[in-house]
């Protein structure tokens, strides 16, 4: 072989030797951006899942502070016509003069009931004859014509209180309103 002929064959083999560097670093920046975006997508995947579940126990949770809140929510209602016939008999009892010690008897047991359902979240919904009528608010049992022309549409009488439960309303005022 001549000089020219090896010389012209080394040029051929570097010629392609460096188009295949070439080539190699092009399948690997391809496969670099490749796994870049792969990454990216996983990433974005996880941030997602992440935040999906810091929102569930986050709902849960919250969930749960309302489950215990309002667990005893049955109980509750179940008790609320007895402490309608405690502020009934007070009512008699009051009326009553020789019945003193009575009163005080009564009172005492019904305070004491009171207290300890005020203690697990009751509340009562204070109600007053006189308040404007809102039927989100109250429950209508009746209409009667209005004494007074400014008493049209108020509440005219508080047939049972109402109660709620922490923030949960369990029973609406029955009110009588004015025509």
């Amino acid at each position: 072989m001549s000089k020219k002929t090896e010389k012209k064959v080394q040029d051929e083999v570097i010629e392609d030797v460096q188009t295949e560097i070439q080539d190699e670093t092009k399948v690997e920046q391809t496969l670099e951006e490749q796994l870049t975006e792969e990454l990216k997508v996983e990433k974005d995947k996880f941030l997602r899942l992440f935040a999906e579940f810091e929102n569930y126990k986050r709902r849960t949770s919250k969930e749960r502070l309302e489950l215990f809140k309002t667990a005893s929510e049955d109980v509750m209602v179940s008790l609320l016509p007895i402490l309608d016939d405690f502020e009934r008999a007070l009512m008699h009892i009051n009326e009553d003069k020789e019945a003193e010690e009575l009163r005080k008897g009564v009172e005492l047991i019904y305070q004491k009931l009171l207290s300890n359902l005020e203690q697990k979240g009751l509340s009562k919904i204070e109600v007053t004859n006189g308040d404007v009528f809102n039927a989100d608010n109250h429950e209508a049992v009746t209409q009667i014509a209005a004494p007074t022309e400014d008493m049209k549409g108020k509440i005219i009488d508080v047939i049972e209180r109402g109660y709620k439960l922490g923030t949960k309303v369990i029973r609406f005022p029955k009110v009588v309103i004015g025509q």
